[in-house]
């Protein structure tokens, strides 16, 4: 048995015979099986007595119901436990390290927690008086003041929910900004290795995409940018640090050529942490990005939510940006204001983007990070985050396939599936073995422009002790696909509350109700 630098086993050493062991109940000691709650609720069971209505004539005409609703009922203990033990089914950066590429999965400081349930942030509601919560308008603009700050930018939309959303709202802007010109351009360039939601965003406000091809070395090439300019080009949409996790060192050339031909530099944000106190977008041509600050500033994201995705912009389209905004007026008072300066000739903004104004919860756990950090302490976690990704690449390099072995890495290291060639190992294999080592998976299959990928971001997080424990699961893994354990790896996860599961036939066919099993009846009767 090999034992790796922290003196325990690299190899599991609990028998899968142990782990195919049976209990009466079904639980594993704390792992606590359950049955689904259509199966376990009464009808009878409640956690709260409510009264009958009595006579009543409903108002809903048709829409009355005309049969039970048939959910189950439980007690207050019995749903209390259900959603305890579903949590403790949950993985999360709470528990350990959470190598998601391009999702900078990081820590999120419990200072942000604590400022984000104060009275006057956490109690205020989208519908009172602005007279009566000027503090959060004023943390509003501050953060919003960071932020242009930051990225070198002329203004910023504090208003969009999250990225897809900022990517909307930037993308936005630059089609107000064309029609004022009196001019159709439809079509967006789109890096093949850029984030899904940058053709579907420009898809969506009626633009056409077109591709344009990676280097050999993973990033874009400003002369494949200048074959596919034209008067119908509107922008490019663009991400840097790239979906590689390499830094498009090309991207001044390419703003340039974009804007001679008259178009706009959209840039995705997604990867910001990288570069935070390091580089400002706008000074590298960016008209337009949108910043997902539940991942650069630390707020944890993932189910759904929360998100926050303000968009800054240069002076280029300052003048077309959502309204209403928020700025500190002449008095230092910060105020919302339901109109932009106009630029000479220029047509009105497009207007709003949302009812309200942003994510209040997300505007206070961002500020509270930036202002704990200090911008050397942002700069710090970007260099960090480097570091981190570029020593999960060195030592996992000679043991896994890096895809682009001669470029330093940015926020996250990049590997194919090149070292399982002859294995009859896969990526999905490798990564449900990951499973049973205690980690969630990395990002699989992405980008595209990678066979077999596998996108890790260790994020500025995880000390080296944490970095290390991780490198020697994976280094293990690595060195059984390699050994010919195909077996191994096709039965993983085999510790997990469940096991291999088809998760594309989910996806295409769920199932999303229950139907009781139908009594069967046994042949004497």
């Amino acid at each position: 048995m090999t034992m790796n630098s922290q003196g325990r086993p690299s190899a599991p050493v609990l028998a899968v015979s142990n782990a195919e062991k049976t209990t009466t109940t079904g639980n594993r000691g704390l792992a606590i099986e359950e049955a689904l709650l259509f199966e376990v609720g009464r009808l009878d069971a409640t956690g709260v007595d409510v009264e009958d209505a009595g006579d009543f004539v409903p108002r809903l005409g048709s829409h009355v119901r005309k049969a039970p609703i048939g959910l189950p009922g439980l007690t207050e203990p019995e749903a209390m436990r259900h959603y305890v033990r579903l949590s403790r089914q949950n993985y999360a950066i709470d528990l350990g390290l959470y190598p998601l590429g391009s999702c900078t999965m990081k820590h999120n400081p419990r200072l942000n927690e604590k400022m984000v349930r104060l009275p006057g942030f956490a109690d205020i509601h989208p519908l009172q008086p602005l007279s009566t919560v000027p503090g959060a308008v004023a943390l509003i603009a501050e953060l919003g003041r960071w932020l242009l700050e930051l990225t070198g930018m002329a203004t910023v939309a504090m208003s969009p929910k999250a990225g897809a959303h900022g990517e909307m709202c930037g993308m936005a802007a630059i089609k107000a900004a064309i029609a004022a010109r009196g001019e159709t351009r439809d079509v967006v360039l789109v890096p093949e290795s850029a984030h899904g939601t940058n053709p579907a965003t420009a898809a969506l406000l009626g633009f056409k995409v077109v591709p344009v091809p990676a280097r050999a070395d993973g990033t874009v090439d400003p002369e494949e940018v200048r074959k596919r300019l034209g008067p119908e080009v509107a922008a490019i949409m663009l991400t840097n640090p790239n979906t590689c996790g390499l830094f498009e060192r090309d991207v001044v050339a390419i703003a340039d050529a974009v804007h001679a031909a008259g178009a706009y530099f959209y840039a995705d944000g997604a990867n910001f942490n990288a570069i935070v106190g390091k580089v400002r977008p706008g000074d590298l041509g960016v008209d337009a990005m949108h910043i997902n600050l539940h991942k650069t500033f630390s707020t944890p994201h993932g189910g759904g939510g929360p998100g926050a995705g303000p968009v800054v912009l240069s002076e280029r389209l300052a003048a077309f940006a959502p309204v209403p905004f928020v700025r500190f007026g002449e008095d230092g008072a910060a105020e919302f204001v339901e109109t932009r300066r106009q630029a000479a000739g220029t047509a009105t903004p497009f207007g709003r983007v949302t009812a309200f104004h942003g994510q209040m919860g997300m505007f206070v756990r961002a500020l509270a990070y930036m202002l704990s950090h200090g911008a050397d302490g942002m700069r710090r976690a970007s260099e960090d985050a480097v570091l981190a990704a570029n020593y999960v690449k060195a030592r996992l390099g000679d043991v896994m396939s890096v895809a682009f072995p001669d470029r330093p890495a940015m926020h996250e290291a990049l590997f194919d599936d090149r070292f399982l060639e002859g294995t009859g190992v896969t990526t999905l294999d490798f990564a449900k073995a990951m499973i049973d080592e205690g980690y969630h998976p990395m990002t699989m299959y992405f980008p595209l422009v990678v066979h077999g990928a596998l996108l890790i971001e260790p994020t500025e997080s995880e000390s080296k002790a944490s970095l290390d424990q991780f490198v020697d699961a994976m280094r293990a893994l690595a060195e059984r696909a390699r050994a010919g354990d195909a077996a191994f790896f096709k039965a993983a996860p085999v510790f997990a509350p469940r096991k291999r599961v088809d998760e594309t036939r989910a996806a295409r066919q769920p199932r999303l109700t229950w139907t009781p099993p139908k009594e069967e009846r046994a042949a004497a009767e």
